[in-house]
């Protein structure tokens, strides 16, 4: 049992320094800022500011009703103890939209203006404390996309405009998609910051996803339990989580911190998959692939000028590990078969790279898939694009560990 909820403490400690963008978010950010700097200076310039800015005050006069404090006080009450609690000096102007059945709320994001539109019977579902915390969800995409002079909004719509594009790959669409599934997790931590009990933040988006005018938080908490409890489970949201997920990552996250982002992350990402990498899984999977060249050519008789120079097509500043080889393959192992093959192929890539070292390379590929459990795979792959009988294979296997241990004796 993950947690009990029944015995939920309610967090108190409200301070920005609880409500930090998420890992995903920075290391995104920053590669997109290094990387892609040409397209970043575009969305980040004055004019395209102004331009985003311009359409989003249109879009609000033709398609909303705008709710005045004087009529609704304690929608504004609810208003100003949000800004207080996530320590935003702007004003905040709430609206209703027309045509719109759908329950949900919005945040038009506009430099040092906070724009929040409610659709569909929303007003009038939500208890208090439901729309205090709704309130503070929207103003949370404010706290983040506010910060740092407005890169990460900066990021959300660079990142929407490319997958948006018609010849966007998947990966642009899937870097898309989490960025925008990691938000939603932030914008729920604004909600129990701003409300510090994690009971109105479920109840709320509960609600709105069944428009039930009743519900029990707890309840919900327990079923999620329940789903996790017969195994892990990962999104298939495409903007948002399902409500499941974004229940059960409030409730890790008021009681474990950051201790819970390991298994908040399985929950948005799931296992990596090579058919899925987003841009950030590009960046892990390079990171990887580094690692494992580094692990395999640590030997120094593996180091000749062949093999080096092929280890440079991959990385053009390449060195060898000099370190400890066990300690380098910690988090090299994956699940997804494909990945799998793709390590594969990488350490055979290395066994052909200098015929003059003969079986040596062989017996180190081989020696190190062991370790990465991933010597049945790979044997199989050896003989078949070696044209290599498996019994020889596996007798090289078998030596293999006595073959290094003489030449790495000879190459001292």
């Amino acid at each position: 049992m993950w947690f009990n909820p029944a015995e939920i403490k309610v967090f108190v400690d409200l301070s920005e320094h609880n409500l930090e963008p998420l890992p995903y978010h920075l290391e995104l950010r920053d590669y997109l800022k290094t990387e892609e700097r040409e397209l970043w200076n575009w969305f980040a310039s004055a004019q395209a500011k102004a331009d985003h800015t311009e359409k989003l005050r249109l879009e609000l006069l033709k398609s909303t009703y705008r709710l005045d404090a004087d009529g609704h006080p304690e929608l504004y009450q609810s208003v100003e103890e949000a800004r207080t609690r996530l320590q935003l000096d702007i004003p905040v102007t709430l609206y209703q939209a027309q045509n719109s059945p759908q329950l949900n709320a919005t945040l038009f994001f506009m430099p040092g203006e906070g724009h929040v539109v409610f659709s569909g019977p929303s007003l009038t579902l939500l208890n208090a404390d439901e729309l205090k915390s709704v309130i503070g969800h929207e103003l949370a995409h404010y706290h983040l996309w506010g910060r740092d002079n407005g890169e990460f909004h900066i990021a959300d719509r660079l990142l929407q405009a490319v997958a948006n594009d018609p010849r966007a790959a998947s990966s642009h669409e899937q870097t898309a998609r989490r960025f925008q599934l990691y938000t939603e997790v932030f914008a729920d931590r604004g909600s129990l910051c701003v409300t510090g009990d994690v009971y109105p933040v479920v109840a709320g988006l509960v609600k709105l996803q069944t428009g039930l005018s009743q519900v029990s938080a707890p309840a919900y908490l327990k079923q999620a339990e329940e789903i996790f409890a017969k195994g892990n489970v990962a999104t298939e949201g495409l903007s948002h989580p399902e409500a499941f997920i974004r229940a059960r990552a409030l409730a890790l996250w008021q009681e474990q911190r950051e201790a819970a982002a390991e298994v908040i992350r399985d929950m948005i990402e799931g296992p990596a998959a090579l058919d899925e990498l987003d841009l950030v899984g590009q960046m892990r999977l390079a990171s990887v692939t580094r690692r494992l060249l580094e692990s395999l050519l640590r030997p120094k008789w593996f180091q000749t000028p062949s093999v080096l120079g092929h280890a440079k097509l991959f990385f053009q500043d390449f060195k060898p590990g000099d370190g400890n080889r066990r300690n380098s393959l910690d988090g090299l192992q994956f699940s997804d078969a494909r990945l799998r093959e793709y390590l594969c192929y990488v350490l055979l890539d290395f066994v052909t790279a200098d015929l003059e070292l003969e079986d040596l390379p062989l017996a180190a590929a081989l020696e190190l898939s062991r370790q990465l459990e991933l010597d049945a795979q790979f044997e199989k792959l050896t003989a078949k694009e070696l044209k290599m009988k498996i019994r020889d294979v596996r007798k090289i296997k078998e030596q293999a560990a006595e073959m290094l241990a003489k030449a790495e004796v000879a190459g001292e």
